[in-house]
């Protein structure tokens, strides 16, 4: 029942007035760290206002839960990356090993893509994974996939094409 009167802004002050402990208290528990919990809440209601809800919410704490899900599995996937890379930092010599700066421009990227990878459909992103990191053909793409050669060019043709779109509107 939206009505012209309703203040979006009131709303999560609202939400956040009553649920915010209840978030942390949740939170807490998943991750045993106050500060990390208190972090992720805060996180959570910076997107709620960036949402820009536009009616009251019939389940606040679904929605809370939702958002802080989403943005613990992000954080998992930042720290997966991370250790991958500095894992193969390892594995270079010394003379090469990037500046502290270049390192979180490098982590951010690789952020960057994972996220925009995420936006492709599985089998899209499976094939333009395939192409691109292990450098397969089409014809072993699709035998391994099922897939016909040409359906397997259409589908990286298509991802290709989301990825340029997305990084270069």
């Amino acid at each position: 029942m939206p009505s012209s009167s309703f203040a979006p802004h009131a709303e999560v002050q609202s939400v956040y007035q009553a649920h915010h402990q209840w978030l942390r208290g949740v939170l807490l528990r998943k991750l045993g760290n106050a500060s990390d919990a208190a972090d992720v809440a805060h996180d959570t209601f910076e997107r709620l206002i960036r949402a820009n809800v536009r009616e009251p919410l019939g389940e606040p704490r679904a929605y809370l839960r939702t958002i802080a899900t989403r943005l613990l599995i992000g954080r998992a996937r930042r720290a997966a990356i991370e250790t991958a890379y500095v894992e193969s930092l390892a594995l270079q010599p010394v003379a090469v090993e990037p500046s502290v700066e270049s390192r979180a421009l490098i982590l951010e990227a690789l952020e960057q893509i994972c996220e925009l990878l995420d936006t492709l459909p599985m089998t899209s992103r499976r094939i333009f994974l395939m192409a691109q990191l292990e450098g397969m053909s089409y014809a072993d793409i699709a035998q391994q996939l099922g897939l016909t050669a040409n359906a397997v060019q259409k589908s990286l043709a298509r991802a290709l094409v989301h990825c340029y779109t997305a990084v270069y509107g």
